[in-house]
């Protein structure tokens, strides 16, 4: 990643758009959807960047032990809507490209070229966490999604992450 791509803002020059009053009364389907684009947006870049979408990115993650395939796609197909047949197809893309390996009873695990490819976006990840929760503690963090949570299941939503 270049480094325009990744400035880190400082946290004590954001200013909030309204007061208290005026984000209180602001839709949270419109900040909650800002919030998604922004955030994933930059995530894809980063992952880009390393000739990597987001589901192999998803994929890489949970084939660091060998796993059977079928569980993988099952564990990872309601991640951002994604479906089964578009986490089948980046698996099979990691395969041609050598990053992980199919035996013969399904079962997924990462090449050599895979785990270093894996270690490599972790890290970024881990830079791009930090520049996201940039000026945000722990505690507003937890907040937001204990409320983001409430939300979900106060209109009938499911949500569940590992």
């Amino acid at each position: 990643m270049d480094n325009d791509t990744l400035t880190t803002p400082q946290a004590d020059a954001f200013t909030p758009t309204h007061d208290d009053a005026g984000l209180a009364a602001q839709p949270i389907g419109y900040w909650s959807w800002a919030a998604h684009i922004a955030v994933v947006t930059r995530i894809r870049g980063m992952l880009s960047e390393l000739g990597l979408t987001q589901p192999q990115w998803w994929i890489l993650n949970q084939t660091l032990t060998r796993r059977p395939r079928a569980e993988v796609v099952t564990m990872l197909q309601g991640y951002l809507a994604t479906g089964a047949p578009a986490i089948e197809d980046a698996i099979d893309e990691l395969a041609v490209r050598d990053l992980l390996t199919q035996d013969e009873a399904d079962h997924l695990e990462l090449t050599d070229a895979g785990r270093e490819l894996r270690e490599q976006a972790a890290a970024r990840q881990g830079e791009t966490r930090e520049l996201i929760h940039a000026g945000i503690t722990d505690e507003e963090y937890v907040r937001t999604l204990k409320v983001l949570q409430r939300m979900i299941h106060n209109v009938g939503g499911k949500a569940w992450h590992h």
